[in-house]
């Protein structure tokens, strides 16, 4: 196999592993959304998330000041609002309406759940060491949902510049981990 030197600023879209996510905020009774990609899974118990939100966002603030959110994970059949979400600013528009997505009432936080989505994860900041040097934030997940009428889930995975793959076969192997 002949290799080939590749981009540097193209890494991302061959190690990108995660859905796109939408993540809600709330604050001073006005919620928003954002389109995300950049995050991993730190921790299985607790179960803690790394993400990476942009300080040019609006939901960069409101998580820095409430220091909650919720992790909103679309099904293909959402890709148009998930593009539509992460290209315009919640400073001016109100995405909920403009995107027809349904905010329902968290357990554990302001942050609203999207109805549209397959599962949610309501989450707290953890750890905010990282946000002023990479804008990373950890956060801990105190409550998760899950559709279970969906059993094999269409998520889609960003790849850079406008292309999305989206998950496909499930392959079932044995493993000895909890």
């Amino acid at each position: 196999m002949a290799k080939r030197s590749y981009p540097l600023a193209k890494v991302y879209g061959l190690l990108e592993p995660g859905p796109v996510v939408l993540v809600t905020t709330a604050r001073k009774g006005r919620a928003n959304i954002m389109t995300m990609s950049w995050h991993t899974m730190m921790e299985f118990e607790p179960p803690l998330v790394g993400c990476v939100i942009s300080g040019r966002n609006a939901s960069f603030d409101t998580l820095r000041a409430t220091k909650e959110c919720v992790i909103n994970i679309p099904t293909l059949e959402l890709a148009k609002q998930v593009v539509g979400v992460g290209n315009c600013s919640g400073l001016t528009v109100d995405k909920f309406a403009k995107f027809s997505l349904t905010p329902v009432d968290a357990s554990q936080v302001q942050a609203p759940l999207i109805a549209e989505c397959y599962a949610s994860l309501e989450c707290r900041v953890a750890d905010t060491r990282l946000v002023n040097r990479y804008n990373f934030f950890i956060l801990e997940v105190v409550q998760a949902w899950v559709d279970t009428a969906i059993k094999h889930p269409q998520t889609l995975h960003h790849r850079g510049n406008g292309v999305f793959a989206v998950a496909g076969e499930t392959v079932k192997l044995r493993s000895r981990m909890k």
